[in-house]
């Protein structure tokens, strides 16, 4: 058995209703929560957390893009968190490190697809996908969303959720190409604000852009902002 189906076994035994050995579980879970925010704190200045597909494939626009977001943020003097995986992932990193910036990469263990791409100075692999996730929050001023599947709309709502709920301070959620998000913004306003599901407020936490140099500028400027509060 290879070590990411042993991992999908351990996560799935541990997800049942009856889960055996209950205190191992819970010590294998805080372990790998210390070892992210010993990790989190390795990162030395603001970050920005960075979504997208895994999928994506070098040479295309979105990566390219992300590879520029993720170089316009080093030079801004931010540090780019990932999931460290190829695709978005590693095209945020690679333009981090070549811009000689911070690059971090949260990696997950999967059965396909996902290694720790090369471009991490900070890596670190979770087996449990709740720990990792509080790792991207605690470490950034700001979420960028890249085109991608079901776990970057994960990540999307997630921070949504939390923002809405006060869980975490109001930071900007970016999503990037206005064409891949433009329905889905649609559905948001017809549907669920019609319906009086969500609030005008909630569907103002997003802001969409195709353009690299202003999802820096939004970011930047809201963390400067939260400084000056002493919000940051």
């Amino acid at each position: 058995m290879g070590k990411e189906e042993a991992a999908g076994n351990l996560d799935r035994r541990l997800l049942r209703r009856r889960a055996e050995p209950l205190g191992g579980d819970v010590s294998l879970i805080a372990s790998e929560f210390l070892a992210g925010f010993q990790a989190v704190d390795e990162i030395d200045r603001p970050a920005v957390s960075i979504f997208g597909s895994a999928r994506i494939l070098e040479g295309t626009p979105t990566f390219e893009s992300a590879r520029t977001t993720g170089r316009a943020f080093a030079e801004a003097g931010f540090a780019v968190v990932t999931g460290g995986g190829p695709g978005v992932m590693e095209a945020a990193n690679r333009g981090c490190k070549e811009a000689g910036g911070l690059s971090v990469g949260f990696n997950i263990e999967l059965p396909m697809e996902q290694g720790l791409n090369p471009y991490c100075d900070i890596g670190l692999t979770f087996h449990h996908f709740y720990a990792r996730k509080v790792m991207f929050v605690k470490a950034a001023e700001g979420f960028v969303i890249f085109p991608g599947g079901f776990g970057t709309q994960d990540e999307l709502w997630e921070a949504l959720t939390l923002i809405q709920t006060g869980k975490i301070g109001n930071f900007p959620v970016v999503l990037f190409d206005s064409d891949y998000w433009a329905e889905l913004l649609d559905w948001l306003r017809k549907e669920m604000l019609e319906d009086g599901l969500i609030s005008r407020e909630d569907v103002e936490l997003l802001y969409v852009t195709d353009d690299p140099k202003e999802v820096v500028e939004l970011v930047v400027s809201r963390y400067d902002q939260r400084l000056a509060e002493g919000s940051a």
